[in-house]
């Protein structure tokens, strides 16, 4: 029998402008070499949850692992900062695979944008004027009416980002579902929002664009005076997450959930 061990991974790492990633960036890459992205095995990515966010756009077609180590603020998708044994964690690591939402506006000049959205893809009012929206599932109206500063549709994986901050729930990432959660909403007043399937396509009208103007925004990705938005979930794409076992999203998203 062979005791011979598999080689270790080839390792690009990725580091935020923060002084203290910065510093991280250079001690590990002398400690375990870095390569370009295209040659990686895996990214290590060296920052909080904006980078994060930005690393998982920049490689979404490549399907390389990506194991995060918190140099930043918030930190939720990220493992904690330890130099020692990181050929071994990657290694042990647990495997969280998530895809995006495919955003497609149609603005007030008829013009089409296209746009992915790991987190959440959210429609606000621009002025004062409050915002007037209609919402399809699967070409079926569901709300003739939503009167507010917006509504946003969040996947699992960002449902603890804008979308809780909104008073969504959080979804763990095994329940094929998606959030949409009214933003401020002033009528219905009481609706909360609601649960999807992950397979339905979500369409949402503005009403009077004009005179009521509305952006949306995939992540980062910013259209503004949309007549039309249609959302739905990209599975043609996958990305992979790599936590410390006991630290997946699964556990984290269960640990926010009992305000742990």
């Amino acid at each position: 029998m062979s005791d011979q061990r598999p080689d270790p991974p080839k390792i690009a790492f990725v580091a935020s402008p923060a002084p203290e990633a910065q510093a991280a960036f250079a001690s590990l890459a002398q400690r375990y070499g870095s390569v370009e992205p295209d040659a990686a095995d895996v990214i290590v990515t060296l920052g909080g949850d904006g980078l994060m966010l930005q690393t998982l756009h920049r490689f979404i077609s490549t399907g390389k692992p990506i194991y995060g180590m918190n140099r930043g603020s918030v930190g939720f998708l990220m493992n904690e900062y330890i130099e020692a044994g990181l050929v071994e964690r990657i290694q042990a690591a647990e495997r969280s695979v998530i895809h995006p939402l495919a955003m497609t506006t149609v603005d007030v000049h008829g013009e089409r944008h296209d746009a992915l959205a790991i987190n959440d893809v959210a429609l606000l009012r621009q002025t004062s004027q409050i915002a007037k929206l209609r919402i399809l599932v699967d070409g079926q109206l569901r709300m003739d009416e939503l009167a507010g500063d917006g509504v946003l549709v969040a996947t699992p994986a960002g449902s603890t980002a804008y979308n809780l901050s909104a008073n969504g729930p959080i979804l763990p990432l095994n329940t094929n579902l998606l959030a949409i959660t009214p933003i401020s909403p002033f009528r219905p007043r009481r609706w909360r929002g609601a649960l999807l399937p992950d397979r339905v396509a979500v369409r949402i009208e503005v009403i009077e664009p004009t005179r009521r103007p509305v952006s949306a925004t995939a992540d980062n990705d910013e259209v503004r005076e949309v007549a039309s938005v249609d959302i739905a979930m990209d599975r043609s794409r996958s990305m992979v997450l790599l936590h410390d076992p006991g630290h997946s999203l699964d556990e984290r998203i269960l640990r926010e959930q009992f305000g742990e």
